[in-house]
């Protein structure tokens, strides 16, 4: 039995604060209502995107060792949570609380962890205090959390809710394994518009305003996305011409920048439901900055005729962040695809 000191490194990962036992794409067939105790010694601590991974060898009845997999959150997340990629290392000796795969498989989502030596870990996600004031949109933002509703299931959950499905795309959700190769998200395939501002809640949002060539440019941590918004007055090209961010057109409507974005591929689960988007999907952002400039307000609407009976809306607030760090680091086809059922 190994022998621990009384801190508890406490984890709430890839979700954040009341995040910890909402839905994401690799959560499906967890049971997140349950914690499993496990103790064992680390063999990897793999420091890449989406998700960071620990695998740790744990005796098992048969006199051997069992090799459990467990999911910890994105980088950027886990880098503001005081973690770092030197923290844990092939040959120490863990404590882990997790939430197990409820199919037996030795795969879980780690929700506490005690170190052999007990070294202490920050646990908090630093946010910003809301005092800086911008001048303009241009900058790096985050998700104001009170500005919206804490939906169950957080970024399934939100769409689940706001939704209106057809019967298309009912049928496409009883169709969908979301535990095998069908997910997009286990080849990196991102989230498209408005992928990037649902996700604000955990990875940051940063605009830059290139006004000598009419661009608009709206990066994404989560998987390092960027956007290219052309404000010179062009239309959209003609629908077969497909991009894979989607293409964005932009104007400014007084205060409030305007953005529209069609041409999508089609997307087998956007929204991580199971429900596709088509190629025929449009969506319209706005921004806008409060008077004090600690604030950007960010709605969006989005159609697609072909799985949705009609629009859904949404909005939230942005709060402005001059310190902290945007980790723009992409996506790993290896980690992305180790949450699947083989």
């Amino acid at each position: 039995m190994i022998q621990f000191k009384s801190a508890i490194l406490a984890l709430v990962l890839v979700f954040g604060g009341v995040y910890s036992a909402n839905a994401h794409h690799s959560d499906v067939g967890i049971d997140l209502e349950t914690l499993v105790t496990i103790e064992g010694v680390v063999t990897e601590f793999n420091w890449r995107n989406p998700h960071v991974y620990l695998l740790v060898d744990v005796p098992n009845e048969e006199g051997g060792n069992t090799e459990w997999n467990i999911q910890m959150g994105a980088v950027s997340v886990s880098r503001r949570r005081g973690w770092s990629a030197d923290y844990l290392a092939p040959g120490d000796q863990v404590r882990i609380e997790l939430h197990a795969r409820a199919n037996g498989d030795p795969y879980g989502i780690l929700e506490e962890l005690e170190r052999h030596d007990g070294e202490a870990l920050g646990i908090t996600l630093s946010t910003p205090d809301g005092s800086a004031v911008a001048e303009s949109i241009e900058g790096r933002w985050i998700a104001d959390a009170s500005s919206f509703p804490d939906y169950p299931g957080g970024y399934d959950g939100l769409f689940l809710a706001l939704l209106s499905l057809n019967d298309r795309a009912r049928q496409a959700i009883e169709e969908y394994d979301p535990l095998s190769a069908d997910n997009p998200n286990s080849t990196c395939v991102g989230r498209p518009t408005p992928g990037a501002l649902v996700s604000t809640r955990l990875y940051m949002m940063e605009f830059e305003i290139d006004e000598d060539n009419d661009l608009i440019y709206i990066r994404s941590e989560r998987d390092a996305e960027e956007r290219i918004v052309y404000m010179d007055g062009r239309e959209h090209p003609s629908p077969d011409q497909l991009v894979n961010t989607g293409h964005s057109i932009g104007w400014w409507e007084d205060d409030t920048l305007v953005v529209e974005t069609t041409n999508f591929p089609f997307h087998r689960s956007p929204y991580q439901l199971g429900v596709p988007s088509s190629t025929e999907k449009r969506v319209v952002e706005r921004y806008r900055l409060n008077e004090t400039g600690t604030r950007l307000h960010a709605e969006f609407t989005l159609w697609d005729p072909v799985y949705l009976t009609g629009p859904m809306t949404h909005a939230r607030d942005l709060i402005y962040d001059t310190q902290t760090e945007m980790i723009l680091s992409g996506c790993d086809p290896d980690a992305a695809g180790r949450f699947l059922i083989q």
